[in-house]
C-alpha cells in the first residue's frame, strides 16, 4: 500500500498531522520545517500521490488539505486488520493470564 510507504517518512507524517488541523498553503507548510520549500514540495507530491492530501489552486497559492477518501481507505484497511487480529490477541491474552495464574498457584504450593 503506497500510503504506508508515504507515511514511513517522519516529515510526511508531520505534514499529515499539521493538515489534520485544517488546510494550509504550501508556503505555510514549508515555513514549519527547517528544510527548503522544494523539499517540502516533494514531500507534498508523495503525499498527494498516496492520496493522503489534496491540493486546490487559489490564485498563485496551492492550498493543501487532507484527502478524506485516502484517509478513509487507511481507516478501512486498519478496521479489517483489527477484525482479524482482535480475537487472536484476546485469545493470546487469555492464555497468558491463565499461564500466569497457574505459575502463581504453583509458587504458592
Amino acid at each position: 500500500m503506497e500510503t504506508f510507504a508515504a507515511l514511513a517518512d517522519p516529515t510526511r507524517r508531520q505534514i499529515v498531522e499539521i493538515l489534520a488541523s485544517g488546510e494550509l498553503a504550501a508556503g505555510d507548510i514549508a515555513r514549519r520545517f527547517e528544510m527548503s520549500a522544494p523539499a517540502i514540495s516533494q514531500h507534498l507530491k508523495v503525499l498527494k500521490s498516496a492520496r493522503l492530501v489534496q491540493v486546490r489552486v487559489d490564485a498563485q497559492r496551492r492550498i493543501y488539505s487532507l484527502d478524506l477518501e485516502g484517509i478513509d481507505a487507511v481507516e478501512n484497511w486498519l478496521a479489517q486488520i483489527r477484525r482479524f487480529w482482535g480475537p487472536k490477541l484476546d485469545a493470546l491474552e487469555s492464555a497468558l493470564n491463565a499461564a500466569a495464574e497457574r505459575d502463581m498457584e504453583n509458587d504458592r504450593n
